[in-house]
């Protein structure tokens, strides 16, 4: 009797211990408007872009040029030219990446990744589904509170013309 009890404890446990990282879809099994090969990514993208946007590293801190871009313009996705960010939202946050506290809507998307043994709050390109970083609660409280903390080698810049 002892053992069926524990039998049916334990199923029930595993049945109906469904976390949030469950629930989601994840991106590999997304659908994005711009979709290619894992070579076909290679042949477009630098060795930096492709280890980021489409492996999720992470570049060096304070290496992106992107840091200290000034005017008015937008920061495109790398990979497929994607609206991501406006300039006039980004912000200097000390952490040695471009910082912005709201995304241009539609032009991202959320997941969440626990590769370093804890769950983060994963930025992608809402287009083609590259990693451009994480976002924190961590910004400016005077506007969203939010830290979009992105890989500068991720992004291109558009000035815009005056």
């Amino acid at each position: 009797m002892r053992k069926l009890l524990f039998i049916l404890i334990a199923a029930f446990t595993l049945v109906s211990c469904k976390g949030n990282a469950q629930e989601e879809k994840p991106k590999s099994k997304q659908k994005f408007e711009v979709s290619k090969s894992e070579s076909e990514w290679k042949k477009e993208l630098t060795d930096a872009q492709f280890k980021v946007l489409r492996k999720a590293a992470t570049e060096t801190p304070f290496s992106s040029k992107l840091l200290t871009v000034k005017g008015n313009g937008t920061f495109v996705c790398a990979a497929c030219g994607n609206e991501l960010y406006e300039n006039k939202y980004k912000f200097e946050s000390g952490t040695g990446w471009p910082s912005f506290d709201r995304a241009i809507e539609g032009g991202v998307a959320f997941g969440s990744d626990s590769k370093l043994g804890y769950q983060r709050d994963e930025v992608h390109c809402a287009r083609c589904g590259g990693h451009l970083g994480h976002v924190f609660d961590d910004g400016p409280r005077e506007t969203t509170g939010k830290r979009h903390c992105i890989n500068g080698v991720a992004m291109d810049f558009i000035p815009t013309e005056k």
